[in-house]
């Protein structure tokens, strides 16, 4: 139980948009008194700064590799004491009991999670998922006060079309008094007017300021996200002068070892240091998810639960200590809770595979090459274009062209023994030999797979089979690497730190041993079979065109 202690500092009031130094009292976990010092002209440079604590305004935590447990305790040293957290990850796995699987490992930690009810799981009807959530699960999960929103209705689609099933469940949200999320990439103008007009409220996958700015002129809110994978802080910070009260900051994906090293923490340092009045900064950090979500989360005002965190200054943000209900969880860097067990629930059944059965068939086999879509990846960006190219022949078979950075990127289903993997062609991964493999693929959690020939990714998928999910990397000379991840193939039963340690391990080595140069050849890679996401994806039944919701004939 939290001490009820004193603490004199320059309190930063938001609000007010003043900083002043002040005395708090905490008793019984809460702000009981906030009492200005007399005599006081301005802060005191030798206190100080307390301002609310940060919150992240969309993440899916499994992205962490991560229990909710080791999450909060990587993430509370960087001031960070609450998020608003979408476990879809998990529901496409196992369903309604991967959303309580999250609740029960995070109830033991004082960190302030809100976990929506997942609107779309599977995300589409062209994909195998392990689990189906319907609007009656939604309804059943809404009747637990800890679920605070529908999470993110990414069929924008149906949305757009009005679909029965997908009103039916914005309209539970609605009855139950719960925010409704969006995901909506690309949309414009009057699409993104009827998209928000069926009463969702937020957007993170704005990636050009131009779209944000039609989605902020339906009544949006706009969240500046900025992950492992999808970096849109530098399109979308200009809008903070004028929208600084419709805006908020999210990871949405991060993965551990960047984790270890910051979180929102980072985009107030970069949003202050291009010249962004501070007070905006902490608005969109600090204020506006706890308003939008009605979080439980204190704001430093009398008779709040005392969340607080502690900064040097109000330049660098250098996070002292963190507060949660009075609690010191926090400081200098260093997480003062203890780890919780960690209890292992999976749904994975894949075989082995061997290479041959990697191989695409060429339409015309006597024909030295031979037209063929390809997926482009960019980095920093979940969305891919669609390259038409021509591609070698060889034995009947149509071959990756390294010379193009052309490589083959595979989608195997984890949920049945038999399934024969999908196949089909990237660019823009830049690998040099080898293969990397991975069980968290968006949404639906299939192995996903890139590689420079058939025997590598046979291995590196194999990897990833022998261990029932996780992160593998194979090189020449038979050097391999594995990450397992035991919880749902999607997070490690270890330490946070650890689990951070060896994801760059694997991450150094698809770098400098396999010569990617993505900024998170892991994290891009579990989004190549995210369908929801424009223009060309690939899932375990095929090749998919993201922007007419069709399979591509390869």
């Amino acid at each position: 139980m939290a001490a009820d202690f004193v603490l004199t500092v320059n309190l930063v009031d938001i609000p007010a948009r003043s900083v002043y130094p002040a005395t708090l009292r905490v008793a019984a976990g809460r702000l009981v008194a906030s009492e200005p010092v007399a005599g006081a002209s301005g802060p005191d440079p030798a206190l100080p700064y307390a301002l609310p604590g940060f919150v992240d305004a969309h993440v899916h935590v499994e992205s962490s590799l991560l229990v909710p447990s080791e999450f909060a305790r990587l993430a509370l040293p960087h001031g960070t004491v609450a998020t608003v957290s979408d476990p879809h990850e998990i529901g496409n796995v196992l369903g309604v009991a991967g959303v309580q699987y999250m609740l029960d490992n995070a109830a033991p930690s004082p960190f302030k999670f809100c976990f929506g009810a997942p609107s779309c799981v599977p995300a589409t009807p062209f994909e195998t998922a392990g689990a189906e959530i319907t609007a009656a699960d939604i309804e059943q999960l809404f009747q637990n006060p800890q679920i605070g929103y529908l999470a993110e209705m990414m069929n924008w689609p149906g949305v757009l079309r009005r679909d029965p099933g997908v009103l039916e469940k914005i309209a539970l949200a609605h009855r139950y008094g719960r925010p409704v999320d969006g995901h909506a990439p690309g949309l414009h103008g009057a699409e993104a007017g009827r998209y928000a007009s069926a009463g969702i409220s937020t957007d993170h996958e704005c990636f050009t300021a131009a779209e944000a700015r039609d989605k902020l002129a339906v009544g949006m809110k706009i969240l500046i996200r900025e992950g492992s994978a999808a970096r849109n802080f530098d399109a979308l910070i200009e809008l903070l002068p004028q929208h600084y009260e419709q805006l908020m900051f999210c990871s949405d994906d991060k993965h551990p070892d960047t984790l270890l090293l910051g979180h929102i923490n980072q985009l107030v340092q970069r949003a202050v240091a291009l010249g962004y009045n501070v007070f905006d900064v902490l608005q969109v950090a600090c204020l506006n998810p706890v308003a939008h979500y009605r979080l439980p989360v204190g704001q430093l005002r009398v008779g709040d639960p005392a969340d607080f965190i502690l900064v040097e200054n109000l330049t660098d943000f250098r996070v002292l200590q963190t507060y949660l209900n009075g609690e010191l969880v926090a400081e200098n860097g260093r997480c003062l809770l203890p780890a919780s067990p960690v209890a292992v629930l999976n749904n994975f059944h894949a075989r082995p595979v061997a290479p041959a059965a990697l191989a695409l068939p060429a339409a015309d086999s006597t024909a030295p090459v031979t037209p063929s879509p390809v997926i482009e990846c960019f980095d920093g960006q979940l969305i891919t274009a669609r390259r038409d190219l021509t591609l070698p022949v060889a034995a009947g078979h149509i071959q990756p062209d390294p010379a193009q950075d052309i490589l083959k990127l595979v989608v195997l289903n984890r949920y049945a023994p038999d399934a024969a993997p999908a196949v089909a062609f990237i660019k823009g991964f830049g690998l040099k030999l080898g293969a990397l493999a991975s069980s968290v693929g968006h949404d639906s959690h299939n192995i996903t797979a890139v590689g420079y020939d058939d025997e590598s990714l046979a291995r590196a998928i194999n990897l990833v089979v022998a261990a029932r999910g996780g992160l593998a990397a194979v090189g020449a000379a038979g050097t391999e690497h594995v990450l397992p991840l035991p919880v749902a193939g999607l997070m490690s039963d270890q330490p946070g730190p650890a689990v951070a340690a060896a994801y760059s391990t694997l991450d150094h080595f698809a770098k400098a041993g396999l010569g990617s140069g993505l900024q998170a050849p892991f994290m891009t890679l579990s989004f190549m079979a995210l369908l929801v996401i424009p223009s060309l994806k690939l899932s375990d039944k095929g090749l998919f065109d993201g922007e007419q919701f069709t399979f591509v004939k390869m």
